[in-house]
């Protein structure tokens, strides 16, 4: 049986849209979630809806932790059955293990991966994915498709109003002198994902009203810009990111806005009711 060019892989810190759910050729390779000595599997035995009650419920937060080598030679090896080559595209190595340890589990299984580090997570990872794939369908070899994605990596906007201090300060993501302050006067941090792949807090509101106006200021200056299509990612936040949405759209009746969930990997550490806007 003659096999497939290339399998596109990622984890499941990526945003996977309904358009790549159905996509043949994508493989999703699921983080770990530790409550105490319960261990889940992202997407699998745990999906965000029951992250956010587990969380509700449990005295302790989760953490997560990527796939071993290992377990990642397991999965390339079923994909190399099937492919003849695959291109990864997987969270900030700057913010998680899970690159190195996908690297050493391609050299287990002796399967040919291009790996892009993202310099991101969520739809940072998506809409390299989607570029990449549209590079193959115009004839790119694998070497144009790695140089293009590399360089597409660095230009990710990307502004991240935290919904829980709480789970961003135990996750290690912020000092305690931020967290203190930041609860005691009621402040919302913006952070960012920057160029190279890690996190900075880069302003701070007061209101839930100013933290909209915050993010829709954002989008209008990268529409002036030329940006025509921008996602809105919440974790368990719908109403405030239709709400969102609807506010974008009267100001800009031509921009292209989708919706989509965190994973529950990105849930653990930003928690319930985060709202961000995206787009490269």
């Amino acid at each position: 049986m003659d096999k497939k060019p290339i399998a596109w892989i990622v984890d499941s810190t990526a945003y996977i849209s309904e358009t790549l759910q159905q996509h043949p050729d994508l493989f999703s390779i699921p983080l770990n979630i530790h409550f105490g000595e319960k261990q889940f599997i992202d997407g699998i035995d745990l999906t965000p809806n029951e992250l956010y009650t587990y969380i509700k419920q449990s005295p302790t937060l989760p953490k997560t932790s990527q796939p071993s080598p290992g377990e990642f030679a397991e999965q390339f090896k079923k994909i190399a059955e099937k492919y003849e080559t695959g291109i990864a595209v997987h969270v900030s190595g700057k913010l998680s293990g899970t690159l190195s340890s996908s690297i050493e589990g391609a050299k287990i299984a002796g399967f040919p991966i291009t790996f892009i580090d993202s310099h991101s997570l969520s739809y940072g990872i998506t809409g390299l994915v989607e570029k990449g794939m549209a590079l193959q369908n115009a004839g790119a070899s694998v070497n144009e498709i790695k140089n293009q994605l590399e360089c597409m990596a660095g230009t990710l906007q990307n502004y991240i109003l935290i919904g829980q201090l709480e789970q961003l300060y135990k996750g290690g993501r912020m000092s305690g002198v931020q967290f203190f302050l930041g609860s005691l006067l009621k402040m919302k941090p913006i952070i960012q994902i920057t160029k190279d792949g890690t996190l900075q807090a880069i302003d701070k509101v007061r209101s839930e009203k100013k933290a909209l106006q915050y993010l829709i200021n954002k989008v209008v200056e990268g529409h002036q810009d030329g940006n025509k299509k921008i996602y809105i990612m919440h974790g368990n936040a719908q109403d405030q990111a239709e709400h969102l949405k609807k506010c974008l759209i009267e100001q800009l009746p031509n921009l292209e806005v989708e919706i989509g969930n965190i994973s529950s990997t990105l849930a653990v550490h930003a928690g319930e009711d985060t709202l961000a806007v995206l787009w490269f």
